[in-house]
């Protein structure tokens, strides 16, 4: 009966015209998704990246598999010959050598320097702000403009030498620059003196995030001044640590300038790094498919090195 009932109840009565859902109109049609504006903001520095960067960085990259001499149309694909004559050249392989051996010894001298000055210049010292511009200012110098200053400083009878004898240790006065044992290390001297300021401030901008509060409470529970660094400081500097080692690393595997102006690769090709070489096989031998070659090895080693250390870094940072 209630069935029945209710039957009767759900049928429209005559003369009126039941309008279902699906008679309203066409179904709407699914929403395309459409690029963020963000990203349209974007478009005038990603579009002149493109052409300038990646897309020379592609065909350099494919000119590693040929015989281009830099100027000839003409040329010949050679596969990897270039690689294979890359590892059997002892000068490649010397330059790689001392390309790594910078950039490590950079990277260690710089950080160290660089936290030690951020430490020291984060107190209430009265100069602080001062000593600051001072440590920073070699930063904001070119680096050719830094490269002619200690080329000067490094000369047989420059400021080094002069002090030297001048309290007499004139025994220690060496030739800086033209000692194939010693000129390596007076570039790697240069190079930290001029960057460890540039990690200094990025140093300093993550004590900034230091609470105060964590700090007194750990002297007050005895911690010293060690104590209250590596288990307090440390762990809030890790964002700051991985920005400036990622940063020193790849500076010192790219290093150009200070070797060109002061070397040249010299003394007996002991200063070379991969940069050098690239750029005197390409424009002064005339082998820009060796030369590509070379750029190509030294981009993979920077590549390979920045993952692996971004990874063992960020995973210091979660611990």
């Amino acid at each position: 009966m209630v069935a029945v009932q209710t039957d009767v109840l759900s049928r429209p009565e005559p003369g009126v015209t039941t309008v279902r859902p699906a008679d309203v109109g066409p179904r709407p049609r699914p929403r395309r998704r459409r690029i963020s504006p963000i990203w349209w903001f974007a478009v005038p520095a990603l579009v002149p990246y493109l052409f300038v960067v990646i897309v020379p960085s592609v065909q350099g990259a494919g000119f590693a598999f040929t015989d281009w001499d830099g100027l000839n149309p003409d040329w010949q694909f050679t596969g990897l010959d270039n690689f294979v004559k890359f590892f059997q050249d002892p000068q490649a392989l010397r330059a790689l050598t001392n390309t790594l051996t910078l950039a490590i010894v950079m990277t260690i001298f710089e950080n160290v320097i660089g936290l030690g000055l951020a430490l020291a210049l984060n107190t209430r010292v009265k100069s602080r702000h001062v000593l600051r511009v001072i440590f920073f200012m070699p930063v904001v110098l070119l680096s050719i403009v830094v490269a002619f200053i200690w080329q000067f400083i490094y000369t047989p009878n420059g400021p080094i030498n002069e002090v030297l004898r001048s309290i007499g240790l004139g025994s220690l006065a060496q030739n800086w620059l033209g000692d194939p044992n010693i000129a390596l290390w007076a570039i790697a001297v240069m190079v930290i003196w001029q960057f460890s300021g540039y990690s200094m401030v990025i140093f300093l901008a993550g004590l900034q995030g230091v609470p105060a509060e964590q700090l007194e409470a750990a002297s007050l529970d005895g911690a010293n001044a060690w104590q209250r660094f590596w288990h307090v400081v440390r762990p809030l500097l890790a964002p700051a640590i991985t920005v400036n080692l990622m940063l020193s690393l790849i500076r010192g595997l790219m290093i150009f300038d200070q070797i060109w102006v002061t070397t040249q690769g010299g003394p007996a090709s002991s200063t070379n790094s991969l940069s050098t070489l690239v750029y005197r096989n390409a424009f002064q031998y005339g082998e820009f498919g060796y030369s590509a070659a070379m750029a190509v090895v030294l981009t993979f080693f920077v590549a390979v090195l920045g993952v692996i250390q971004y990874r063992f870094l960020l995973r210091g940072e979660k611990k």
